[in-house]
């Protein structure tokens, strides 16, 4: 059954490359140790915070999906991970200008079913402007997050995609910068790291080859 509401939520590209990092290799900004994968949606509870706060869903809409799927919340939890490391998939083979796992697609086309559909609503005054909801808030709220991404490769807007160059970190970012060749995800960290370690082998290399 469809149903009709005057309320709207929205989603942007910068929502959906934040979706992207919920899971990274790393936590440049809060974590001293590279090379761990650090996951911030560690409970369902936390997810459904992440929908609420983020203006894609209803908590009470929400928490009943996770309370009703076949499984429990953990089982709930499990497709919200699932659906992230699909569209993360398709950033990465975006930015790397690779194929994409075919299942990623089937995954994320699987999602955007079930985004509401604007209509033209009828009312006292003159014409409104509502959403049918077609899937559970769930899959609304994963269709919010994913649509932008799936846009801006539609529009062929993907140029400035960006995973951070150094590999045990692998952040999602866009890059912003006036040149387009931002390679770091943080200058401060990411980006100082291959500096010292760039610093280092040429010091190695020159102590190599300096005649004993």
């Amino acid at each position: 059954m469809t149903t009709t509401e005057q309320h709207a939520h929205g989603g942007n590209l910068e929502l959906s490359v934040e979706f992207l990092n919920t899971l990274e290799h790393c936590s440049t900004r809060s974590h001293a140790e590279f090379g761990h994968t650090h996951e911030e949606l560690t409970t369902p509870d936390v997810a459904i915070a992440f929908f609420e706060s983020h203006g894609v869903g209803h908590r009470e809409a929400i928490e009943g999906c996770a309370d009703g799927i076949r499984g429990g919340p953990e089982a709930w939890l499990e497709k919200i991970r699932s659906v992230r490391a699909a569209l993360r998939e398709v950033w990465d083979a975006q930015t790397e200008q690779r194929g994409v796992d075919p299942r990623a697609v089937d995954r994320i086309n699987d999602v955007l079913r079930h985004r509401p559909a604007i209509q033209l609503t009828p009312g006292p005054d003159g014409l409104g402007v509502g959403h049918r909801h077609i899937g559970d808030p769930t899959d609304e709220a994963l269709a919010r997050l994913a649509e932008p991404l799936v846009q801006s490769i539609a529009r062929g807007e993907t140029d400035r995609f960006r995973i951070c160059a150094n590999d045990e970190c692998r952040y999602a970012f866009m890059d912003e910068s006036r040149t387009g060749r931002r390679r770091w995800c943080d200058m401060s960290t990411c980006g100082n790291r291959a500096k010292v370690a760039r610093h280092r082998a040429r010091a190695k290399a020159e102590a190599t080859a300096r005649p004993a």
